[in-house]
């Protein structure tokens, strides 16, 4: 066995790189097949012994948040990265409510699908032409936000029957050193369904899988992601008795969203 000590130190630094690198590719990879599996196999399955639309979709998004578990338990693993989640009870108890995070990273909806089996997602249309995500998307049947026309009367019906949303308000991963730009979906959402928002934050001790980065590019120590639950925001305390004045309470909303989601880095 190779000696660890002070002398030795750079070589092992060196050798744990390249196997976090390879074991990236690894996860990358499994992911990806597990997509496809889940998709062709698992999903299709669930089709024919489960008729009920309902019943199936849960079923298929506790499947999905399972394989997340699985993925993030076989990453820590291996050491391709450490994660911990503070106030996921806090996430479970929540109904009827949309769930507001910041986006630093690829694993972000990986960490909180994990624990929200049932939970929902606005997703990107783009991503109903991944070869190994679109199967995945159509069977949790997940909001698609290019539906502009059904988008928010779909939303407030999965809303009002409980369902949790979650939902990126910048609409993409943060570009590493810039600030916060939401767009307004989230709050036009919680404004005119009346429902609570529950923030988010997520932080990441290097730079990895950012909007800027490949996946080979990890960083020279194993990173840690830290998702951190945190207060829910009553948006009618942002609303006037005016239904006309629902556009300006979605602005206030808006900037109040984007100083809640500035996570704080400790």
């Amino acid at each position: 066995m190779a000696d660890c000590s002070q002398p030795a130190q750079p070589r092992c630094s060196s050798i744990n790189y390249y196997w976090r690198l390879v074991m990236t590719a690894v996860s990358f990879t499994l992911f990806s097949l597990g997509g496809l599996l889940l998709s062709l196999i698992g999903f299709n399955l669930l089709l024919l012994v489960q008729r009920d639309t309902l019943r199936r979709r849960q079923l298929a998004r506790r499947a999905i948040a399972c394989s997340f578990r699985c993925f993030l338990r076989f990453c820590r693993g291996v050491g391709v990265y450490d994660y911990r989640i503070e106030g996921a009870e806090l996430l479970q108890q929540d109904r009827g409510c949309l769930i507001v995070a910041n986006h630093p990273s690829l694993i972000d909806y990986v960490m909180i699908a994990s624990v929200l089996p049932e939970m929902d997602c606005l997703v990107k249309a783009d991503l109903q032409n991944n070869l190994f995500l679109r199967g995945v998307i159509r069977a949790a049947d997940y909001l698609i936000n290019s539906e502009a026309e059904t988008l928010l009367p779909d939303s407030q019906q999965r809303l009002a029957r409980g369902d949790n949303i979650l939902i990126f308000p910048e609409g993409t991963r943060t570009r590493y050193g810039e600030a916060l730009k939401l767009q307004r979906g989230a709050a036009n959402i919680a404004v005119r369904a009346g429902c609570d928002l529950r923030v988010v934050h997520i932080t990441c001790s290097q730079r990895m899988l950012d909007k800027q980065s490949r996946w080979y590019q990890i960083p020279p120590v194993k990173p840690l992601f830290t998702v951190r639950v945190q207060a829910r925001i009553d948006s009618q305390s942002f609303c006037e008795s005016n239904q006309d004045a629902q556009p300006l309470a979605a602005r206030r909303l808006t900037r109040h969203l984007q100083q809640a989601l500035v996570p704080l880095n400790r």
